[in-house]
């Protein structure tokens, strides 16, 4: 019988952003039933947080990691020898995405936003066009036609955060001086309550040692009591983004 939830690949630019970002959606789909699966640009596959990611992706049930293996753009020893992730050749990354969206044939693919999410890290921003160039050329079958069968998947989802969400976030992020990227509220397209997912999702981001050792992201929510874990992990927004036309053809543009 087909899961009544659809099959969801993730594309994150660094282990951890999986979980921080999509955990609880990544979570829900599989628990239903869904193939969910994540692709991570940075690290290689033999580092500690290649392992880390691994269990993440195992807890979330979400499979294998699938990485890229570029150097994150921030530690040059993440990857010794491949270009940082923000370098490597065009074509050459929207082929390798192309290759993993048509080998692993998902209804949704989830991504970072036009920010970058809440840091703007210039890895997330650089992910979110790729992935949109990918998930565009993939349905295309003279585009790449070497890594796989054509594949089009029916929508494409931003994981973000609204301008309100400041008031959970704001209060842990302004001590480190770091700028927030939301978006206004109205461009939400869906507010997802992950609360029944939250243990996964935090077990997940809490997998991310290395990252909760030097004190980023993982290591602020190791050092929060339960409840406000919550309240920053339990809800889940993005923006959707068609790939292709859902209404009737017409005969003029429209706005």
């Amino acid at each position: 019988m087909q899961s009544p939830m659809p099959s969801l690949l993730a594309v994150f630019a660094h282990p951890d952003d999986e979980s921080l970002m999509a955990g609880g959606v990544l979570a829900r789909h599989a628990s239903a039933g869904a193939r969910t699966a994540v692709v991570t640009a940075t690290w290689a596959a033999d580092t500690p947080r290649a392992t880390e990611l691994a269990e993440a992706l195992r807890i979330l049930g979400a499979g294998r990691p699938r990485m890229l293996g570029h150097a994150d753009s921030r530690v040059p020893h993440s990857a010794p020898g491949r270009p940082r992730w923000c370098d490597a050749p065009l074509d050459e990354t929207v082929a390798e995405l192309v290759a993993q969206i048509r080998d692993f044939r998902p209804e949704i693919v989830v991504t970072h936003d036009a920010y970058g999410g809440l840091t703007g890290h210039e890895d997330h921003v650089h992910t979110h066009r790729m992935t949109l160039l990918a998930v565009h050329a993939a349905g295309l079958e003279r585009l790449y036609p070497d890594v796989g069968e054509p594949w089009q998947p029916s929508a494409l989802y931003l994981a973000t955060h609204p301008h309100s969400a400041v008031r959970a976030w704001g209060g842990h992020l302004a001590p480190t001086g770091k700028t927030m990227h939301t978006v206004p509220d109205d461009r939400i397209s869906a507010t997802v309550d992950v609360t029944p997912w939250l243990e996964q999702k935090t077990a997940a981001v809490l997998a991310h040692r290395t990252e909760v050792a030097r004190g980023a992201a993982p290591g602020l929510i190791a050092a929060l009591p339960v409840p406000e874990r919550g309240r920053l992990l339990g809800t889940e927004w993005y923006i959707r983004h068609d790939p292709v036309g859902t209404g009737p053809p017409h005969t003029e543009l429209l706005p």
